[in-house]
């Protein structure tokens, strides 16, 4: 599992998660708000069980993230994320990336575990391992390892599926 980022200062009101969810195939989308245009990347997380996360990376920034094909979920009624983090802004890539490259595929185990309600939401990418974790929006915090790969993404206030009549 290797999707190296760089972790910047980042100072200001962190900006809201917009959540969608499609009925008809249970994708769960969540967009940072105001992060639009510049050069667009797709980074493929594909999970051992099929589970296939994308997030969606713009100007070298994550302005969002797909639930494709969910793993399955473990429900924890003491799931909570971190008390104590650092807001920040988080490029992916050690360095500004050569030539037109549109999408990056990463083949790792993917594990998510949820609170009792589903309105917080954890994937863990990769092995276990120590991390520290940054809020990039509100409602949006990742996990970094110590050599400055991502390790996890969460997801806080996520709405309800929308249950049909």
């Amino acid at each position: 599992m290797n999707i190296p980022v760089r972790i910047e200062p980042w100072a200001g009101a962190p900006a809201a998660v917009e959540y969608r969810w499609d009925e008809d195939t249970d994708i769960l989308t969540a967009h940072v708000s105001g992060t639009a245009g510049g050069r667009s990347l797709s980074v493929d997380v594909e999970g051992s069980d099929g589970s296939w996360l994308i997030l969606d990376v713009s100007d070298e920034r994550i302005r969002g993230l797909e639930v494709a094909v969910w793993p399955t979920v473990q429900k924890r009624s003491d799931l909570r994320p971190p008390a104590e983090m650092e807001s920040a802004r988080v490029k992916v890539g050690r360095v500004e990336a050569v030539g037109a490259i549109n999408a990056v595929e990463v083949d790792t185990p993917v594990a998510a575990e949820s609170d009792r309600t589903e309105r917080t939401i954890h994937f863990r990418l990769g092995p276990g391992r120590q991390v520290r974790t940054v809020r990039i929006a509100r409602d949006m915090l990742l996990d970094i390892d110590s050599r400055d790969r991502l390790a996890g993404v969460w997801l806080l206030d996520v709405p309800p599926f929308p249950m049909h009549p």
